[in-house]
Order: C-alpha cells, then structure tokens, then sequence
C-alpha cells in the first residue's frame, strides 16, 4: 500500500505502529520521526514568513473569512505518487490544507492498487487522548498494521496508568495552557484532560472543541497556580521569543500572574508535544505533570521556565503592538 500522509500526527502514528515503509508523500510540517523527511513534501504554508503572532492571527482570521486556504497542494506531485490512500483531516480550519482542497485531487488520481477507483481519502478527526488511541487502531487496520498498532498502544496506556498512579490524592494545582500569545487562546480538544491526566486542574480549556480567544483580565482573574505556554504551530524557541515580544499590557499582565512570580510558568514546545493528536501526547502528559510537580528538568528541549516578571515585562516595553 501505498500512503500519502497529510497530517504531521498520522505520519507520526504511522511510523511508530511500523508502517512507514508504506509513507510516500509527507507534509512540508512532517518532521517527526527524522525518517519522514527523507519523503517527498506535497504541501506549503502561504502565511508570510516575517509574521508575529498577532500578524499570523490577522492573515488567518482574514484567509478563513475569506474561503481561501492557507496552505498549497502540489497536485501534480500527489498524482505521480500514486497513493492508495490519503489521510488528512477536517478538524482545525488551519491546521493542515482543507478536505475539500484534497478530496478534489484525489478525484483527479488512480490508485495503482485500485485499477479504475480513486485513491482512499480519510478524514481523522480526534479530540481527546482516547479518540488518539482509537485513530492508532484504526490507521492500523487500513495499512495491514495491526500488531504494531496493538503493541504502541500497550506501551501508551502502561505510561497513562503510571501516570495515574503517581498522582497524589490531594489537591490538584490549578493549571492554564496557552495555545496562543496574542491574542491569548485556550487549550482545546484534548489539552485540558491531558492537564487532568498529569494531576492538575485545567483552567479557561475548551475540552473537545477549538480553542477560544480569552482576555488577559481572565486570565489573572482566574489566578492559575502553573501556567504553560505552547503556541500552536512554534518550537521552544519561537514560543520564548513570542512571549518576549507581548505587547506591553499583555506582557504586565503574565508578569502579574502568581505563577510567574513563583517560578512556576513554563514555555513549552507546542509544535511538537501539545498541538499533534498522536503517540507523543502522552510524552506531553508527561511533561505536563513535571511542570505541575515542579520536577523540571535543568535543561529540556520541550519545556523551559519563563523568566521572572521584571525581564518578561520589560522586554515589552514600549513596543508598538503591530
């Protein structure tokens, strides 16, 4: 079989259940494992590439609005593969090129196995660590993996279940997640009971659904007790320096959060562990639940400590919001 993947978290799952000899087309965001980008890229962003986040969130709102797509498909690419099958999804308007955009190529091809029918397109729509561990199952039946689908899984839930067993009875840290800086979003879909799995008690989360834009004056209402910020879409790197470049109320209003002030703020690398429905969802429980503990690592590539209120606010100031 042969298996186009346009979903960072399915080629990630694909790979993992011993299937990615059967991978042959990848998104230009399929980075994980470093196998996946020896496969031909089919797609590109058409965001501008000098965009912050409050510039991203402008062109996308404005692309949406306008019924245009914010990434492209190379059709002729996709045709010269030949795929059987084509995953992508339907879930988030901007996470990965539309159904519509790859259900009108898909039309267009010839599956080699298939004679005369089109390639298979499906459509993977998870929103909680359960519905991933089905999506793992069932990418497994479609691609004749089903051992390597059953023994991921075992692995996963016998972490979960640790997970579960480390947490204490008592109270549960009150924890907000981030999606976005500016304008500040929720954690949706799956966040908020991966915040639970890893002992806390999620805060402003939107479980099952999109994120949701908040103002800065509920969340220092809502007072969390451990804030991770994990911008969709960014790297450790990226999400620092969005959060160093808050506009100056944004960033007086982190600064006055009482997890900041007690060391307890987090930027975390959300591309990777938090915004990607597969298998490392449950390495982002994880990391989750070393951050409610305070067991951090002194150095870790995923998550890193924001930096005390006085630097956050003060690289802010003064700049003009863009």
């Amino acid at each position: 079989m042969r298996v186009v993947s346009l979903l960072p978290s399915a080629t990630e799952i694909l790979f993992a259940i011993g299937a990615g000899d059967r991978v042959v087309g990848v998104t230009h965001e399929c980075d994980f494992p470093v196998e996946a980008t020896t496969r031909p890229v089919l797609t590109s962003t058409l965001l501008p590439a000098e965009l912050d986040a409050a510039g991203i969130d402008r062109h996308v709102r404005a692309r949406v609005h306008e019924g245009s797509s914010l990434y492209g498909l190379d059709d002729a690419k996709l045709a010269a593969l030949e795929p059987d099958l084509i995953v992508t999804q339907e879930l988030c308007a901007v996470c990965a090129v539309s159904y519509e955009i790859v259900a009108r190529a898909a039309k267009r091809l010839r599956g080699p196995s298939t004679g005369s029918g089109h390639a298979r397109v499906v459509s993977l729509e998870p929103s909680s660590l359960e519905d991933v561990f089905a999506t793992i199952a069932f990418l497994g039946e479609l691609v004749d993996a089903t051992d390597g689908a059953a023994a991921l899984l075992d692995d996963l839930r016998a972490r979960v279940a640790a997970l579960g067993r480390s947490r204490g009875d008592g109270e549960r840290p009150r924890v907000l997640v981030l999606e976005w800086t500016d304008p500040p979003m929720s954690g949706g879909h799956w966040t908020p009971g991966l915040v639970e799995l890893a002992g806390g008690e999620p805060l402003l989360g939107n479980a099952g659904a999109n994120s949701r834009v908040l103002s800065w004056d509920a969340i220092v209402a809502s007072d969390p007790d451990v804030v991770i910020v994990a911008p969709c879409g960014f790297g450790l790197a990226r999400a620092q320096r969005e959060i160093g470049a808050l506009p100056p109320d944004a960033a007086g209003a982190l600064a006055a959060l009482r997890a900041v002030r007690d060391g307890r703020a987090y930027a975390m690398d959300g591309n990777a562990f938090v915004n990607r429905p597969g298998p490392r969802l449950v390495d982002t429980a994880e990391l989750f639940a070393a951050a409610i503990g305070g067991a951090m690592p002194v150095s870790s590539d995923a998550l890193a400590p924001i930096e005390g209120a006085t630097r956050v606010s003060s690289r802010s100031a003064g700049r003009p919001r863009r």
